[in-house]
């Protein structure tokens, strides 16, 4: 059975998708950009900050659908710039100090509203 798992604490969709998707006991959340939901726009700063809301953003969906990071199986990072890895990943290692997920990261041409992270997230229970 498929469930929509949709929240006001991360941004809404910009197309015809769902935040996430959970099926059998598995979290399917959809590519997040660094847009604070409070404001639907994107963050000001650099790499870090906007790595910082997008994990906020994830945090919100997994959340709403009773996982949290431990739950996190397989993460995909896309980033405007392969020179931005390294602080992205500082970032991104915050929040899986212990048995982090399976991972993906590549540089892209562009991202959704020129931003430059964006990352989507596999989780079980």
């Amino acid at each position: 059975m498929k469930n929509v798992i949709s929240t006001t604490n991360a941004p809404g969709a910009i197309g015809p998708y769902s935040q996430a998707i959970e099926a059998n006991g598995t979290l399917y959340i959809s590519g997040q950009v660094p847009v604070d939901p409070a404001t639907g726009k994107v963050v000001k700063g650099g790499i870090k900050e906007q790595t910082e809301q997008v994990m906020k953003n994830i945090a919100a969906i997994l959340e709403e659908a009773g996982y949290s990071f431990a739950d996190v199986v397989k993460s995909t990072c896309l980033l405007s710039d392969m020179s931005n890895f390294a602080a992205m990943n500082e970032v991104y290692g915050s929040y899986y100090k212990e048995n982090p997920p399976a991972r993906a990261a590549f540089a892209v041409k562009e991202l959704p509203l020129s931003v430059m992270v964006e990352i989507e997230t596999i989780a079980v229970k």
